[in-house]
């Protein structure tokens, strides 16, 4: 039996996380640690697990471990799990600074354990797909790629979202990680400048659109608008594209195209999108509990790191008024 806890659930993810790992064979959630009160008693409820009043005590009791708190406090969290020889999956960005994130690496590295970054996307049907079309040069020589996750605000549900300390950011920090990492992952190779805009809507706390231009090492050139600009009435929470220009042919990629469209019975409300097929977090689980098993991590500390120097460097690039070399 495979023992699995999280260490925080502020993340808007921790509850759908813990659905679908009571789905697969062999694996037993033996509870959760949070700091905040209301959100500890929203996930007991919720899900049924345990809450544990010290990490330290529940990562003695697990083979691996889910850090889903709020960025700011995931060094802490990985640091405790790595010393207790505990296997990591961490949410994205890994942290707000490059230092928390070093850390971690190094506390891994000490602690023997394994770790796995939070990047979902990379089991959605369509981008292994798109994948496949690249790397079997199907396109011909690219020529450009755009790409857009844009949702609603999240810190509608969850404040700490667009809180600057917990957060490191709003939009930005929050959503350029994934297609960034799709880019590198699709391309095999780092991304090399970034130059950005970042726009905030008035009265929010934190950056809420931007737009930012990116020159992999090979000289293609990319876009990401990571804007949280959906309204709270918009069918479904989000929706992450990408169109990849090549010399043959172009390919456009919607994450979540398929579908159905609910109107509510009898009632006023607005209509949703639900999903169907192959759930990308799950299969996203199922790699971190064959990680936690002996596997080889599958999406490395290094994948989330490189990802997040992208967000930062959008930061850099807005303060500075031009581009980044990273």
């Amino acid at each position: 039996m495979t023992r699995l806890g999280f260490l925080g659930v502020a993340h808007v993810h921790a509850d759908g996380y813990a659905e679908l790992l009571r789905r697969l064979p062999g694996v037993e959630l033996v509870g959760f640690t949070e700091a905040d009160p209301e959100l500890a008693a929203a996930f007991g409820r919720t899900t049924g697990l345990p809450a544990f009043a010290d990490p330290q005590a529940l990562a003695g009791q697990v083979d691996g471990a889910l850090i889903c708190s709020e960025n700011a406090a995931r060094r802490a969290l990985v640091e405790t799990a790595a010393a207790a020889g505990v296997h990591v999956l961490c949410e994205k960005p890994l942290a707000t600074t490059l230092q928390d994130a070093q850390a971690m690496q190094a506390a891994c590295e000490a602690g023997g354990v394994r770790f796995m970054t939070a990047f979902p996307m990379r089991y959605a049907p369509p981008a292994l797909a798109l994948r496949a079309r690249l790397q079997a040069g199907q396109l011909g020589p690219l020529l450009a790629v755009s790409g857009v996750n844009h949702s609603e605000s999240p810190a509608r549900h969850r404040a700490w979202f667009a809180d600057p300390q917990a957060a490191g950011g709003g939009a930005v920090m929050d959503h350029v990680v994934h297609l960034a990492d799709l880019l590198r992952w699709m391309q095999g190779q780092e991304i090399g400048r970034v130059f950005a805009q970042v726009r905030t809507r008035p009265s929010a706390p934190s950056d809420t659109h931007a737009l930012l231009l990116l020159t992999l090492q090979d000289g293609l050139n990319a876009s990401i608008d990571p804007s949280w600009s959906r309204p709270a009435g918009y069918p479904r929470w989000g929706h992450l594209r990408m169109e990849v220009v090549g010399e043959r042919a172009t390919a456009v990629m919607d994450a979540f195209a398929e579908h159905l469209t609910l109107y509510p019975a009898g009632e006023p409300g607005r209509p949703a999108w639900l999903n169907y097929g192959l759930d990308a977090n799950l299969g996203m689980l199922q790699a971190f509990v064959a990680m936690v098993r002996g596997a080889p991590s599958p999406i490395t500390w290094n994948d989330g790191y490189q990802a997040m120097r992208v967000a930062l460097a959008a930061y850099a690039s807005q303060q500075q008024g031009q581009p980044v070399l990273l």
